[in-house]
């Protein structure tokens, strides 16, 4: 989920209706080798893992990122007549009607999928999505700025508002990012229908800063990020991830002892991520192939390290490290599928008016 970017693309849109077209088997590329993965920026895999699968299935994988989740299913979507690959990779359950609706996967079952915890599983009835992965989007504090000015962090989305919180809290844009989309979610759900646009209406006079997203808000703009100190970022809050403290204690030079980073449960917002056979694909065989990786124990159990999301399959180990440095909220917000469907693209579009004009 992390290393996410983004560049606007169709903001807001309910992008046009297609038709899905699935391609046989017969009629695709089955002598093709090569199975192309289309990704948000954060896909990561171990070179050893990505080599085992490559060995046992004969297919060699060629990956494509695309930006920021948001980005990549947009793009996905105005594509699907003549994608960009096979499989696709990162749509989460803040987007996942836009591609549904839109024809953007074929049907397939992937096998392991009865092992999936089945809170994660949706669209049973016709499989076109493949749950792989989930974690929590969560307002990050920088705990060394909040130590020296001797202000406690805070804990909820409601305290974001107050005054003593002013001008320290930078987003991404909830038309642009998914993380933004996923804390516009989670607000949504916090004060529901009738008080989510007051909320965010306190949020804007409290001085919340707004970029395009994640990227830039955690290595540019937060000042707890490694990144972010040495760019000058001087916003000790960010909309990141339960899991960024982690990441900040795996990848420093010298290793703390404590993640300088910090996170406020009382925001979180459950995410979800999926995979699916895109419409079209050339290499239907093969798609269906890294499907079927996806999984696997050895692949939900390499993700932590390297997505530093959490697996869905059951009985995957966890490292002790992700759960030390960054364990799941215990009761995240969460909005049904459904909902999401009906009411996303307003939300969105009422956002933009509150916040951006």
């Amino acid at each position: 989920m992390h290393n996410k970017t983004f560049v606007a693309v169709a903001v807001g849109l309910g992008l046009i209706g297609l038709s899905a077209c699935g391609t046989s088997d017969a009629q695709s590329s089955s002598d093709s080798k090569t199975v192309t993965l289309v990704s948000h920026d954060s896909w990561a895999v171990s070179k050893n893992v990505l080599k085992d699968f490559e060995k046992q299935s004969g297919y060699k994988v060629r990956v494509l990122k695309d930006g920021d989740a948001g980005q990549a299913v947009n793009k996905a979507v105005l594509t699907k007549d003549n994608p960009q690959g096979d499989v696709f990779f990162g749509v989460d359950n803040t987007l996942l009607s836009r591609a549904l609706d839109n024809g953007l996967f074929q049907p397939y079952q992937a096998k392991g999928y009865d092992t999936v915890r089945p809170e994660f599983r949706v669209d049973q009835d016709k499989h076109r999505v493949t749950p792989v992965d989930t974690g929590d989007i969560c307002v990050n504090y920088d705990k060394a700025w909040f130590s020296a000015h001797k202000l406690t962090p805070p804990r909820s989305f409601a305290d974001l508002a107050e005054p003593a919180y002013k001008n320290l809290l930078v987003t991404e844009n909830a038309a642009t990012s998914s993380p933004g989309l996923g804390f516009l979610l989670g607000s949504a759900a916090q004060f529901g229908d009738g008080g989510w646009q007051g909320y965010w209406k306190k949020l804007k006079a409290n001085g919340v800063k707004v970029v395009d997203g994640w990227e830039q808000a955690y290595y540019q703009e937060f000042s707890g990020s490694s990144e972010g100190r040495k760019a000058g970022g001087d916003r000790p809050l960010v909309v990141s991830y339960a899991s960024s403290p982690p990441a900040e204690v795996i990848y420093a030079k010298k290793r703390p002892s404590t993640a300088p980073t910090g996170v406020a449960y009382g925001t979180c917002f459950r995410q979800t991520e999926y995979a699916g056979l895109l419409s079209n694909a050339k290499n239907t065989k093969g798609g269906k192939a890294f499907l079927d990786f996806l999984l696997t124990k050895e692949f939900q159990q390499d993700m932590p390290l390297n997505m530093f999301v959490y697996p869905v399959v059951e009985g995957a180990a966890v490292p002790a490290d992700f759960t030390k440095y960054g364990p799941a909220a215990k009761d995240p917000e969460t909005v049904a599928p459904d909902k999401i469907a009906a009411n996303r693209d307003q939300w969105v579009k009422s956002w933009t008016s509150l916040v951006l004009k």
